[in-house]
């Protein structure tokens, strides 16, 4: 069970991992060592998952994003062809989706040409995949992994 001192920790942490245990305990009003614990937990239940740096992607190259609509001869529930796009180094996310296609992959390419090579080369050598939309991203004006958790009085900074 996520408590409210649980959520406070989280949002502090998602807005910035980098905080030390002191500095959220300073900020939730508890001891370090009981943030270190209650961390600690959420790990351990695969509340928290990881630590990652956000990168700029236009400033190393990939300044394209595209969202690519795929369908497949084998369905949304087959595995295989998930797998094969997850694999793709350009590839940052696949979706199961209903409706017409069967998944949403997001991608991120240097330029429309090698977007083209990519959906030409690596897409097409996937035999399941019998054809694909793609959406290019012209602006993007909200992008983040952070989730709502509810907090019903703001962290104090």
């Amino acid at each position: 069970m996520i408590d409210e001192t649980d959520r406070k920790i989280l949002a502090l942490l998602q807005e910035d991992a980098r905080l030390s245990n002191a500095e959220i305990a300073r900020r939730v009003g508890m001891a370090s060592s009981a943030i270190h614990e209650r961390i600690r937990k959420l790990e351990e239940r695969g509340v928290i998952t990881g630590y990652h740096a956000r990168i700029d992607a236009g400033n190393l190259g990939y300044g394209l994003l595209a969202y690519i609509f795929v369908k497949t001869t084998d369905g949304c529930w087959c595995h295989d062809t998930a797998s094969r796009l997850s694999a793709l180094d350009e590839v940052l996310s696949v979706h199961s989706i209903t409706g017409e296609d069967c998944y949403l992959v997001k991608v991120r390419s240097r330029d429309t040409g090698s977007l083209n090579a990519m959906l030409r080369d690596k897409f097409s050598s996937i035999d399941s995949i019998i054809s694909t939309k793609t959406t290019i991203v012209l602006e993007t004006t909200k992008d983040t992994l952070n989730l709502p958790l509810d907090i019903e009085e703001q962290v104090s900074a």
